[in-house]
């Protein structure tokens, strides 16, 4: 599959999230970012030391700078089920702006061509490290790392693409 890159349109695909009743709700990224400025974040795992101390963080921190370029939403994306991905957005309690899905099969990681095998340190599918500037659903800004690395897809890197 080939690679999302800048000036493609994102493919449409099933996201998740556990609601406040433990329910599993279904959301597709189409009605997510059509007609807006949206950050989406891929991430190879919650709870991930790289993910966990530096990629998510940063954009946390830099979100209100984000935001008031006019971007409406920041998407966290992880190939882990709906409710690791709810207790790690739970284990940010600073957090005011960041949305956190799951893609537990990973098969719209695939749809992007952003998968990373990480079987041999016993993760199995997983997603690159990634930061996608979307303006109504086209690709304006690509940052994707490789191997899991953690180089030019921070929120510093994505605010400097601006």
């Amino acid at each position: 599959m080939r690679r999302i890159s800048v000036g493609d349109t994102i493919p449409d695909g099933t996201l998740s999230y556990a609601d406040e009743a433990h329910q599993i709700v279904n959301v597709s990224l189409h009605s997510l970012a059509a007609g807006k400025q949206v950050i989406l974040v891929g991430v190879p795992g919650a709870f991930t030391p790289g993910c966990s101390l530096k990629h998510v963080p940063g954009f946390i921190e830099k979100a209100e700078e984000l935001k008031s370029k006019g971007k409406s939403e920041i998407l966290v994306l992880s190939v882990n089920d709906p409710y690791v991905m709810k207790a790690w957005a739970k284990s940010y309690p600073e957090n005011k702006h960041l949305k956190f899905f799951s893609d537990g099969s990973a098969a719209y990681i695939r749809s992007l061509g952003l998968e990373l095998d990480g079987s041999d340190q016993g993760f199995g599918t997983r997603s690159e490290r990634f930061a996608l500037l979307l303006d109504d659903l086209k690709v304006k800004v690509a940052k994707v790392e490789t191997g899991g690395q953690l180089k030019d897809s921070t929120a510093q890197d994505l605010l400097k693409a601006l």
